[in-house]
């Protein structure tokens, strides 16, 4: 069966923007100290009548009308996040109602940090299967709603928005635009980052998600370009989970991507777990930053300590 490709992307945050003065004025810290741990300026909070799916939503509409694909001809929907509250219906059975989508299989990935990865490569698994023509894939969190915003060493990170994906089916001669995945996890360390409790709050071992980031990544994301027949220095931008710009800024140049534009939207967007990828890809995309057929590598990390990796073509 014939490869996929990406054909658009958007993303959408909501119109509260967060700064770290206004969170000094709620807890005990202060914009020197959070740049300092972790480079964000800003973050995008929303509101109580702003649910998950609405957000997914935007931003899905956005990809669509950026590839010219009307949302009927979707036959696959599939939305990354940890922040649902509700068990059913799930997070793509109300993003697919939203949109107006006649028929679509609509699953959710609950890979935390990791989860747009994963979905893209589900999405891509789907259509070389001969299992769908075109799907959305989301990753959508609102991580203000799990926040314990008296804690100085979480609420400081995070923020919410979602970023979307239009994954089609690649022509007979043309070459696949989404490369092979690498995914694994390291279950024995579940313990680092959780979302857990009634109501369910976000923790983490910072440390210990920071020792193993910058030291086993590494040559994760090198494998996963060898996977796409590509090196590091054939990289045209390196779009990594924006957990921390202490994490971001090492791994990118531990994996030696020395042409690469590096995606540093943490800054301004905190933490958006599931969101992060593919806000920051759309942002660049945005931005003209990389341009139609680049080679760049996604990889996400988080939860479960689990990662996905995989090398695009810009759309």
């Amino acid at each position: 069966m014939p490869g996929s490709r990406i054909a658009a992307v958007g993303h959408y945050q909501p119109a509260r923007v967060l700064t770290n003065d206004d969170l000094a004025g709620m807890v005990d810290t202060s914009d020197a100290w959070i740049r300092s741990r972790v480079g964000i300026r800003t973050r995008h909070i929303a509101g109580p009548e702003e649910p998950v799916d609405e957000l997914a939503a935007h931003a899905a509409a956005k990809a669509l009308a950026a590839a010219g694909r009307a949302p009927a001809s979707v036959d696959l929907v599939v939305v990354a996040t940890s922040t649902a509250i509700d068990r059913s219906p799930n997070m793509a059975a109300r993003v697919a109602a939203r949109l107006g989508l006649p028929s679509p299989a609509a699953l959710d990935v609950n890979v935390v940090c990791a989860g747009f990865t994963h979905a893209l490569a589900t999405a891509d698994h789907a259509v070389r299967a001969g299992a769908a023509t075109r799907a959305l894939v989301i990753g959508a969190d609102k991580m203000s709603d799990i926040t314990d915003w008296t804690d100085r060493t979480t609420c400081v990170l995070v923020g919410d928005g979602a970023g979307a994906a239009v994954v089609e089916a690649c022509g007979e001669d043309e070459e696949p635009g989404i490369s092979p995945v690498l995914w694994g996890s390291v279950p024995e360390m579940g313990h680092a980052v959780r979302i857990e409790g009634q109501p369910a709050r976000f923790a983490q071992e910072g440390q210990s998600v920071y020792r193993w980031a910058t030291t086993q990544l590494p040559p994760l994301a090198r494998a996963t370009c060898e996977r796409a027949g590509l090196t590091p220095a054939d990289l045209a931008a390196v779009v990594l989970h924006q957990a921390n710009l202490r994490i971001v800024e090492p791994l990118a140049e531990r994996i030696g991507a020395v042409n690469a534009v590096v995606a540093r939207d943490v800054v301004d967007s905190g933490n958006t777990s599931a969101a992060s990828v593919p806000l920051a890809l759309s942002k660049l995309v945005e931005r003209g930053e990389i341009v139609t057929g680049d080679p760049v590598l996604l990889f996400g990390f988080g939860g479960n300590l689990s990662y996905a990796g995989q090398v695009v073509r810009c759309p």
